[in-house]
């Protein structure tokens, strides 16, 4: 049974509202695209939902902003909020049910949409993530995130992160104030998955819509609807019912503890760039990403990974000045088959990764290694 009923939804969207002054004026980290490393926020926050029951685990909540913790001028709206505005104390009260579940404890890493996200953010959170885990007191994270790049920093943390206990990326579709906000339970079943000891091992984890979701293999599928998250090739992990985490899957890739990255030791990421496939393509594309520095390029390709015959050029070119290519595919699904054209151009294939998740594996590749073969491997691996 949903643990949440209309009226005490209701309830917290109005929670929602109450803690947040001057709402129909409010302005956030999100209102610019770009965001300051700088500015980071990292105040170490004790929630109002904290307790300190011995017999339950222990949950840290890292936020970064995102539609969960969105505000807008009315409960109607569904679009055109403003990201990040709520802060993890808040949203922690408004789900007064998670001390049910854990201990918990809050810290605000940052306030962005996470459109906005940036390579140095994506380290430093990583990093804390890290941190935290070596705590032998912490049980479980939950991190609070935007879902348009939602996937691919949980992604990240899935190659990076050096402990087998729970780290659960959650967000939502509609913000705190809306009417049927789906951000309160959405993160009661976060901290479910984070606090079970059934999670441990399974890698990084994403909680949306009472399903749970590999961070390998979940992506963002629809613009706006609730249900957005998916597998399409490899479904779900698991359910969450009840307040409980139910799985009856888990991914056979490597991952956290398997993994040869270690996010301690990479000070920065080097850039790599996604061209996009269309009819009547060209090479302009790639040559830019060659003039602006990147180090690699993921070239999102029609059907299994083709490439039109000027920019196939191109990538050609590019890859004798030493950038690595991968070849991946826009359609969302499938595996993009190692061909003739990848052996014969020194050319990697994408696997089953998307685009965006192949550009994440391929950032952190190039911080061993700059080899097509050996990162091939890496591809076939993770």
């Amino acid at each position: 049974m949903n643990v949440f009923s209309k009226k005490k939804a209701a309830s917290i969207a109005l929670t929602f509202t109450l803690l947040i002054p001057g709402l129909a004026g409010c302005t956030s980290a999100s209102a610019t695209k770009k965001a300051d490393p700088a500015k980071v926020e990292k105040v170490e926050t004790k929630t109002a939902a904290a307790t300190d029951n011995k017999a339950l685990p222990n949950v840290k909540i890292l936020a970064t902003g995102g539609t969960i913790a969105g505000a807008a001028k009315s409960e109607s709206e569904t679009t055109g909020y403003k990201a990040g505005v709520v802060g993890v104390d808040q949203l922690v009260e408004a789900v007064p049910e998670l001390k049910e579940l854990a201990n918990i404890s809050g810290q605000q890493v940052c306030k962005i949409d996470s459109s906005a996200m940036t390579n140095e953010i994506l380290l430093d959170l990583a990093k804390e993530v890290d941190k935290q885990l070596k705590d032998p007191k912490i049980n479980g994270i939950v991190i609070t995130h935007g879902t348009d790049t939602l996937e691919e920093t949980a992604y990240f943390l899935n190659l990076v992160i050096k402990s087998d206990k729970p780290v659960v990326l959650v967000g939502s579709m509609r913000p705190s104030t809306a009417l049927s906000a789906d951000g309160p339970l959405n993160l009661y079943n976060a901290v479910a998955i984070a606090a079970s000891e059934e999670s441990k091992g399974k890698g990084v984890l994403v909680a949306l819509n009472d399903k749970i979701g590999s961070a390998r293999d979940t992506t963002k599928t629809n613009t706006t609807s609730v249900d957005t998250f998916g597998s399409q090739d490899f479904g779900y992990l698991g359910l969450v019912q009840g307040g409980k985490p139910y799985f009856y899957t888990e991914s056979t890739r490597k991952n956290t503890t398997e993994t040869e990255f270690n996010v301690n030791d990479i000070k920065d990421l080097p850039r790599v760039d996604i061209v996009y496939a269309h009819g009547n393509d060209s090479r302009v594309m790639v040559d830019a990403a060659v003039k602006a520095g990147a180090k690699a390029i993921i070239h999102a390709g029609t059907g299994n990974g083709s490439v039109y015959p000027e920019t196939l050029e191109g990538l050609i070119d590019a890859q004798k000045k030493g950038v690595v290519v991968v070849r991946d595919s826009k359609v969302g699904s499938g595996m993009v088959t190692r061909e003739d054209v990848d052996d014969k151009n020194h050319f990697v294939s994408a696997d089953t990764l998307n685009p965006v998740k192949a550009r994440v594996l391929l950032m952190l590749a190039l911080s061993k290694t700059n080899d097509p073969a050996k990162i091939q491997e890496m591809f076939n691996q993770y």
